[in-house]
């Protein structure tokens, strides 16, 4: 959206949602609510305290709501709305991603930065800790290249660690990626991100959040942004986290939406690796490659699955080429005449395992 209002709303109302947005407190069943009730965001503005009281909101008095502060923030925001590439997207606008309008408590509104259309595309979430071993961050990264070169968008928090690594190589493949913040887009964070932020958006990709553009890190916002990273996603593969990790809320909130949920087991002498451990015991798919996360996902499925070959075999074939020489995807899908998702599924096969390492778009093996 640039200049007009969302296809749910006339600008007045979009200014009043806006408002209505920055009142404290106001959570996103409330905000439902209040529409619901009052038909509109304008009218639950103007209605008196009373009428508030009597649907259990008793905190925004008439005053706060037409407060010089709140007004300042809603016109702040539609000055941002201004550019061609920023965005905001209602609950009730037919743009609003389908999969995650049917969550629990969705929230009410979304900005985005970056391209909005890759919202409704097939995602799959990847996440993990912020301090991930060096072999984790490896992992992430195989997976998200080879699902984003599937046709998948990759879909993470943008935080430090497999965040990161998840979101970076999705753009190194030309892949999309969606980056869910925990802050307002105005106050990212960590801040050491910026720069991917903006490669991000800069690519056809984008970086989203429910908060207020100029929402700074409060703690309780990063669990809270979790269910919008599993409710945007058809699954959360999780690749490396503590048991106290965030990314187990965000696991359990896939779960109770519905979707799939992923795990990578590591070490048992590794403390990173019990999250995903207690993830696998209480019913997560252990996965160990691509595919076995394509099989689940049916109708979405981006990727052929594998041939019927015995599977040592078959990688077999790849890593006798790549120590002839280095390749490049495309040249291994020649040499050994695989269709080349195939030849992506195998190569993540290979790179997980340490087999093989891709450095500037080439393929090459690592002598065991």
């Amino acid at each position: 959206m640039s200049q007009s209002a969302p296809g749910c709303c006339s600008p007045a109302e979009l200014e009043a949602r806006l408002r209505l947005h920055r009142l404290p407190a106001l959570g996103p069943q409330r905000f439902h609510r209040l529409l619901q009730a009052f038909g509109s965001a304008s009218a639950a503005l103007s209605a008196p305290a009373g009428a508030w009281r009597a649907l259990d909101i008793p905190f925004a008095s008439a005053e706060a709501r037409r407060s010089a502060e709140v007004r300042e923030g809603a016109a702040a925001a539609l000055a941002w709305l201004e550019r061609p590439d920023q965005h905001v997207l209602m609950w009730d606008d037919p743009a609003y991603p389908a999969l995650l309008a049917e969550v629990d408590a969705a929230p009410p509104l979304l900005f985005v930065a970056g391209n909005p259309a890759l919202l409704e595309k097939p995602q799959l979430a990847i996440v993990g800790s912020r301090r991930a071993s060096r072999p984790s961050l490896d992992t992430a990264a195989a997976f998200s290249r080879s699902l984003a070169r599937g046709g998948f968008v990759i879909t993470s928090g943008l935080a430090l660690g497999v965040d990161g690594a998840a979101h970076q190589a999705a753009l190194d493949v030309e892949g999309g990626t969606i980056g869910v913040l925990g802050t307002g887009l105005q106050k990212l964070y960590p801040q050491r991100h910026r720069a991917l932020a903006a490669a991000m958006i800069e690519r056809g990709s984008a970086v989203v959040s429910e908060f207020p553009l100029d929402a700074g890190p409060v703690a309780g916002n990063f669990p809270r942004r979790n269910r919008i990273i599993s409710g945007l996603s058809l699954g959360v593969l999780v690749v490396e986290a503590s048991l106290a990790s965030g990314s187990l809320i965000t696991a359990r909130l896939a779960a109770e939406q519905g979707r799939e949920v992923y795990a990578i087991p590591g070490s048992i002498h590794h403390p990173g690796s019990r999250g995903c451990h207690q993830l696998i015991r209480d019913g997560a798919l252990l996965v160990e490659n691509v595919e076995q996360i394509v099989e689940t996902l049916q109708g979405w499925q981006c990727l052929p699955p594998l041939a019927n070959e015995e599977p040592a075999r078959g990688l077999h074939i790849l890593e006798t080429l790549l120590l002839a020489a280095p390749h490049t995807s495309e040249g291994l899908a020649a040499s050994s005449g695989w269709p080349l998702p195939r030849v992506l599924a195998a190569l993540t096969e290979l790179e997980v395992a340490g087999r093989v390492c891709n450095e500037a778009g080439r393929w090459f093996a690592r002598p065991g």
